[in-house]
């Protein structure tokens, strides 16, 4: 006990620390090095710099919750002197700086992180994906991402996970993955996209759902499905596969016509796609008849200046007529103007 903060509770026996609405701005500098389990929660936290844990005296440390602070930067190296760190959490904080080597650069152990809630500024979402895509968190196992608005992922961002088994990417705002890559995750288990914005998964992403071979539970809940003729591949894969949870309950958002229809009743007769729609061609044509029109505008009104150039020859004649007549008069009036004795001519003319 005397080797433990007064505003955290310390247990040897369960080897945990807790520090849970203090006033804290640090990490406490004397934690006993018997702890296996911190939990530092609630508090004013808003910075961790390097070296804010030492292995000398945290050797053990395998689990360290930081959620619900004010933690804004994690500087580089703050986690680095940790060697057995399995789980970090990290969620409900306002980051708006994580660096890439927070970590370190041999390589981390950390098997588990949490970040619900701590992705609101996304400018911080480039550099999470510069800390995976380093391989320094190559054992990472489950990664949490939920809740967090997320509109689109960057590219690539889980290429260097292949130890990973559990992704929650679940009550964001995802409209697509087409730019998402999920090769390499052969031991992806787990994958929880529910409550997002999806409204189709195109062959290209089903395609990799097939074909990781560990994957047995996705989430696809209370997504806005909309089920016109782009929609048929998603129905079909749905029919076939064991991989959805709770597939049955997927429903239709869009069209008015469709809403609340499951996902799995949909027939080709509902989709209307005897005929399938090509835009890109339909608009070539639709450019191809613009321009038949308008040649032929072109050419009508050339023939009809060709059938009247008499009269439009007669009647520009007419308009050089005027226009000269027009000019002469003005030069006329200006050389009076100009000579004084004109002028005083022009006023004395009735006498």
């Amino acid at each position: 006990p005397g080797s433990c903060l007064a505003l955290c509770v310390c247990s040897e026996p369960a080897k945990t620390v807790k520090c849970v609405n203090g006033n804290l701005s640090a990490v406490p500098p004397d934690l006993p090095p018997y702890v296996r389990t911190l939990f530092i929660t609630g508090t004013p936290l808003a910075r961790l710099p390097p070296g804010a844990f030492s292995s000398q005296r945290l050797p053990d440390l395998g689990a360290l919750n930081l959620s619900g602070n004010h933690l804004r930067t994690v500087e580089g190296d703050a986690f680095a002197a940790l060697p057995a760190l399995r789980q970090l959490d990290l969620s409900g904080n306002p980051l708006a700086s994580l660096s890439p080597r927070a970590f370190g650069e041999a390589g981390s152990p950390l098997e588990e992180l949490a970040l619900r809630g701590s992705l609101r500024n996304h400018s911080i979402l480039h550099n999470l994906t510069a800390t995976l895509q380093s391989g320094v968190l190559r054992n990472l196992s489950r990664l949490e991402l939920a809740d967090n608005g997320l509109l689109l992922l960057p590219a690539g961002m889980f290429s260097a996970l292949p130890a990973l088994r559990q992704l929650d990417l679940s009550n964001n705002s995802l409209v697509g993955l087409r730019n998402v890559s999920f090769q390499g995750l052969g031991q992806l288990q787990s994958l929880n996209l529910s409550g997002n914005s999806l409204s189709v998964l195109r062959n290209g992403t089903l395609a990799q759902f097939r074909s990781l071979p560990a994957l047995r539970r996705i989430g696809l809940a209370r997504n806005t499905w909309v089920c016109d003729c782009g929609i048929e591949d998603l129905v079909a894969w749905l029919k076939e596969s064991d991989q959805v949870e709770g597939k049955e309950a997927l429903t239709c958002a869009y069209p008015d016509k469709m809403l609340g229809k499951a996902l799995l009743k949909i027939s080709g007769s509902d989709l209307d796609c005897s005929v399938p729609v090509d835009l890109p061609s339909q608009l070539q044509t639709s450019y191809v008849f613009l321009g038949i029109v308008l040649a032929l505008i072109g050419a009508i009104f050339l023939l009809v200046l060709y059938l009247n150039r008499k009269g439009i020859k007669k009647w520009m004649h007419n308009i050089r007529d005027a226009c000269r007549d027009h000019m002469e008069g003005y030069h006329y009036r200006y050389e009076i103007n100009a000579d004084p004795r004109l002028t005083n001519l022009s006023s004395n003319s009735d006498v």
